[in-house]
């Protein structure tokens, strides 16, 4: 266990939120400007740019002794040009167990070790309590113009795959590019539209359904699906209730 480290960056939105929920606000020198949980407590946390671009003059400039990155949320050329100078520690969490396993990992390296334990416990408790509805073929998108969706080895997937919902695109791998026609050739029960990255609305939600008219579609919170580390356990709940509704 380490508890060197006092001067800590985090890229990675989800990260950030856990790290402060397990007690290390007072460590964070530097966050990107999509860390915006706790949004209380963010604000005061100086921004070093956003996830694909961090400004890294300034995270250098900060001194930090540690820098959390993820092999998805950056990318691999700014976490080469900050392991020059500075310790990284570059999650890649592509499952649920994933997140967990990087919650004890992190909970260990900081010294927070037993904060890190209970939450995934907790966590774990909720994912258990998941209701066991009938599977419903699925479309998850996450963008328009083009439409894209998720492939067989993400975050989102496995998420999908705990609450019932078969992901259509399972042959596909990361976030391919897709036609609505694609969708509808693949006969889904269910196309759902995150509120992120694309922020859709009840309008997109009318566009698609014109298209797929025999396919129930639905507006769906994208922390639900991909915001790992703390947010699970809410999200999670949330996710039960939710699951439940559209049975």
């Amino acid at each position: 266990m380490s508890t060197s480290f006092n001067r800590i960056i985090s890229l990675v939105p989800s990260l950030t939120e856990l790290l402060i929920d397990l007690g290390l606000k007072n460590k964070l020198v530097g966050r990107t400007r999509f860390c915006v949980h706790p949004e209380d407590d963010v604000d005061d946390i100086p921004i070093m740019g956003g996830t694909k671009n961090p400004v890294l003059d300034n995270i250098f400039q900060a001194d930090p002794d540690l820098v959390i990155a993820n092999r998805e949320e950056n990318r691999k050329a700014d976490i080469e040009q900050l392991r020059r100078k500075c310790e990284v520690h570059c999650t890649d969490i592509a499952t649920i167990e994933d997140a967990l396993i990087t919650i004890h990992e992190l909970g260990r390296l900081l010294g927070v070790a037993d904060a890190a334990r209970s939450l995934t416990r907790r966590i774990s408790n909720v994912l258990e309590q998941r209701p066991g509805e009938t599977r419903l073929r699925t479309a998850y998108l996450i963008w328009r113009d083009p439409w894209m969706t998720v492939g067989s080895d993400t975050y989102i997937r496995d998420v999908m795959d705990h609450w019932g919902l078969l992901n259509i695109f399972d042959d596909q791998e990361r976030y391919p590019t897709i036609e609505l026609r694609q969708i509808r050739q693949r006969y889904p029960d269910l196309v759902l539209l995150s509120s992120e990255p694309f922020p859709f609305r009840q309008n997109h939600v009318e566009e698609v359904q014109e298209q797929l008219p025999n396919t129930r579609v639905l507006t769906v919170n994208g922390e639900w699906f991909s915001w790992y580390g703390s947010r699970m356990l809410s999200s999670f709940e949330q996710l039960n209730t939710w699951r439940k509704a559209i049975a």
